[in-house]
This record gives C-alpha cells, sequence and structure tokens, in this order.
C-alpha cells in the first residue's frame, strides 16, 4: 500500500474532514458530559460511518466506536474528536474548513479530527476483506483527550480493554514511549495583582497575559526595559499590562514563549514587592525544565518539561497551573516529591501518571514499524519518546502511530491550525497497513 493508492479516496476525506471541522466541540458544561458540540459531533461522526455501511455504538455520549470483523479479540485504534479553544487570531474561522493548495486549516485538522477520518477511511478499504478477519477492528473515537480521557475510561467501563493497537494522536515512525506526567497549582497571596488571564489550558504554552495591577507598586520604565530587551510584544495601560507571547503544546515549551512567565519575569525586575510574583521568581522564572522547582531531569529519551499556564485570581491568592512532562524511566513519584519540597507549601494539588514504555521488539512494535516502512520506504527514521501524553497511557496495550509526519509545524493548539492534503493520503496508507498487520500477531 502506497499513498498514491489513496487517491481514489481524497475527496471523501476532504469531505468528511470538513464536516468534523464545522463543529466546535471543544470541552462545555452546557451539557453532559463534555457539552452538546461534543454530543453533536460524536454523533455525526457515527452517522458518517454508519452511511459507510459499518456497526456503530454510542457510549453515553462519553464515546463512541466503529466496529468490523469478528472474533474474540480487539484491535483497537483511539482517536479523539474534542478539540483544544481558539483564540480571536486565527486568520478565518477555525470551525471552517479552508483549502489553500496542499493545505487544509481548521480546528482540528492535525490533532485529531484529520487522523480519526484517516483510519476511517482505512477501514473503508478493507471492508471488502472484512470476512477473513480473525479479530474485530474497532475505531474508537473519545470526546475528552484535551481536558481528560473520561471518555477512555468509560470505554473500559463498558467494553473492557483493547488487545492490541494504536492512537493516530503521536507521531511517525512511532512512538513506544511517553513521559509521565504531573500536574499541580502554584498559589500564593497577591495584593498588588488584581486581577489575572493567561492561557486556556494547562496544556497550552500562554500566547498571551494580562495582568490588572494595583496603581504606583512597580516601576514601568524598568518592565518596559526587560520587555523590550527580551523582544517582547507588550502594552500597558491603566495599569493594566498584557503581554504576548507564542502557543505550543505544554510538552514542547521550547516552541513556545511562555507570556506568563514573561509577564511575572518583568514585574519582578519592576521592582514590584509581591508574594506571588517573588514565588513564580524563585521557583519558575523563564525555565521551562523544572531545574528551579528541583526538578530538572532528564535520562537517554529526553529532558522533563515545565509549563505554567492557567492562571487566575482567586480569594486573595494567584494561581497558576504546571504541566510537568518527566522521563519515562522514572516514576511519579520521583518527581511530586522534590516539587512539593521545593515549593515549601506554594505548589499544591499535585498528582501524577506514570511513564508508558514498549520495548522495540514487541510484537504490536515491530508489526507497527513494519507497516510505516512499507509504506513510505523511509528506514532512517526512528520509534521516539515523547513528552505529550496520549489515550495509550489509558487504554492498555497501544502506542501512538502517526498522525504528525514531521514535515511542518503544524500548529497543533494554536491559531491556523492545519494539515497537508499529503499527510492525510500518507496516513490512511499506514493505517490500512498497521491494521493487516496487528490482525496477524
Amino acid at each position: 500500500m502506497k499513498k498514491e493508492d489513496i487517491l481514489p479516496y481524497k475527496e471523501d476525506i476532504i469531505r468528511d474532514l470538513g464536516m468534523l471541522v464545522s463543529y466546535p466541540s471543544v470541552y462545555a458544561e452546557d451539557a453532559p458530559p463534555f457539552g452538546q458540540a461534543n454530543i453533536d459531533c460524536l454523533n455525526a461522526a457515527l452517522k458518517l460511518a454508519e452511511g459507510y455501511g459499518f456497526k456503530t455504538v454510542n457510549l453515553d455520549n462519553y464515546c463512541g466506536y466503529v466496529e468490523m470483523g469478528q472474533g474474540d479479540e480487539i484491535v483497537g485504534i483511539l482517536a479523539h474528536l474534542d478539540v483544544v479553544p481558539v483564540s480571536e487570531n486565527w486568520t478565518s474561522d477555525p470551525f471552517v474548513l479552508r483549502q489553500e493548495g496542499d493545505m487544509l486549516y481548521g480546528r482540528g485538522t492535525s490533532d485529531d479530527k484529520g487522523a480519526g477520518v484517516c483510519a476511517l477511511t482505512a477501514l473503508r478499504m478493507l471492508k471488502d476483506r472484512e470476512p477473513q478477519f480473525r479479530k474485530r477492528v474497532r475505531l474508537i473515537w473519545g470526546c475528552n483527550e484535551e481536558s481528560g480521557s473520561r471518555g477512555v475510561e468509560h470505554y473500559v467501563e463498558q467494553e473492557g480493554y483493547v488487545d492490541c493497537g494504536f492512537t493516530p494522536d503521536g507521531e511517525f515512525p512511532l512512538v513506544f514511549g511517553e513521559k509521565g506526567m504531573v500536574f499541580a497549582t502554584l498559589r500564593a497571596p497577591s495584593e498588588k495583582i488584581l486581577a489575572i488571564e493567561a492561557s486556556s489550558a494547562h496544556n497550552i504554552v500562554p500566547a498571551k497575559c494580562t495582568v490588572t495591577l494595583k496603581p504606583n507598586c512597580y516601576d514601568p520604565r524598568r518592565l518596559a526595559d526587560y520587555l523590550n530587551e527580551h523582544e517582547i510584544s507588550f502594552e500597558l495601560k491603566d495599569d493594566v499590562l498584557t503581554v504576548n507571547g507564542a502557543a505550543a503544546h505544554a510538552s514542547l515549551p521550547e516552541k513556545g514563549v511562555n507570556a506568563l512567565s514573561y509577564a511575572m519575569e518583568a514585574l519582578h525586575y519592576a521592582g514590584i514587592d509581591d508574594e506571588f510574583v517573588n514565588v513564580y521568581h524563585d521557583l519558575v522564572g523563564l525555565d521551562y525544565n523544572g531545574k528551579n522547582a528541583s526538578v530538572g531531569f532528564e535520562d537517554e529519551y529526553g529532558k522533563l518539561t515545565m509549563n505554567l499556564g492557567v492562571a487566575e485570581k482567586k480569594d486573595g491568592d494567584v494561581c497558576a497551573s504546571i504541566d510537568i512532562r518527566f522521563p519515562v524511566t522514572m516514576k511519579k513519584e520521583d518527581i511530586i516529591r522534590p516539587l512539593e519540597e521545593a515549593g515549601q507549601g506554594y505548589i499544591i494539588e499535585t498528582e501524577g501518571v506514570d511513564p508508558l514504555f514498549f520495548p522495540l521488539d514487541h510484537p504490536m512494535i515491530k508489526a507497527l514499524m513494519k507497516a510505516y516502512v512499507d509504506v513510505t520506504g523511509d528506514t532512517e527514521s526512528q520509534p521516539m519518546a515523547i513528552g505529550g501524553g496520549t489515550y495509550a497511557k489509558d487504554m492498555h496495550g497501544i502506542v501512538a502511530f502517526g498522525c504528525d509526519d514531521g514535515k511542518h509545524n503544524y500548529r497543533i493548539h494554536d491559531d491556523d491550525e492545519f494539515v497537508t492534503v499529503d499527510s492525510l493520503l500518507m496516513q490512511t496508507a499506514c493505517y490500512y497497513q498497521a491494521i493487516l498487520n496487528l490482525l496477524e500477531i
């Protein structure tokens, strides 16, 4: 199977993706469990699959699945339909698919609606072989990946774990390890910060931070000097400071510019005497590898990363979310203990998830790698460990396979997210071959 073999399905893929992108499936509380837009998007996806002749099941609007084949074992493909919030900085409507040449713009095109459409297309292409399957194949669409994994948890409660499979929500050629995660809150009193807002989710590097300040508590000239020296865009008007950075996924903070961190450091340099600002300076500063918080660990597969994201004023305190991704050879206790000790009571509400790790000689890993190599001819790229968390941590026995081919910065979680038609064709071919290989192990 090659990507050229997918060309007859190209227009279907674009049309189906446009339909799913049209649903603003951001987490909301207007309808349980994850908002009416997620319910509508899930039902639309299942209706689409039904139209292609597949059996579908909706599991209480937490998630749903498309099934083919027969047998006791299940090959699972876990994609998600929910998306992160959008900003006002998109150059077009994020929920209307826009094509410019090979590029398709829209929220969810690369994370993760595009991959879900590719997986569904792969199932369509395999439909004629269904009578030969000795296992069932399920494309599971979750609705809560970006704000938790309750959709998959509900699936496991109702259906149990799959036997093997993949989530097309990582990178090619394959992700054999996912860093562990620790989430916490940095909380400290603040008399000088009257209000603060930064980021819309803990797993996004804040692209903007707005701070309302008490008058005459800082030196505006020194504040401006600091931000100008660091070439950070900002505005200070009537004691309201707005700092502009660049968004990125929390697992790759080096690719973004944390507006919250620069705002706090600028205020510290400007001489503000505020407990939260001082604590932020001591425990975070501009560092995104956790060194200031005594958790600057690394192993042969990568360094720990730390992102401060959502910020708000609450009951006289400023609270900021902490999102840590730690090396695959460590355990959550190895991070939580020194983090809390360094925090001295300012870092609270800590919780964690251990890493995921599969040996490279595991049959599933070998089957997926063979699929990638056979489709692309790429024998140079190697399996990797990543900082991003996927459904693989919640569904035993799977890893992330695709969807990012590394050819572009697809602006995942950022303004003007996109995917290329070429990538969609390649993904579909890889998923098709991967399913066949997994059916044989």
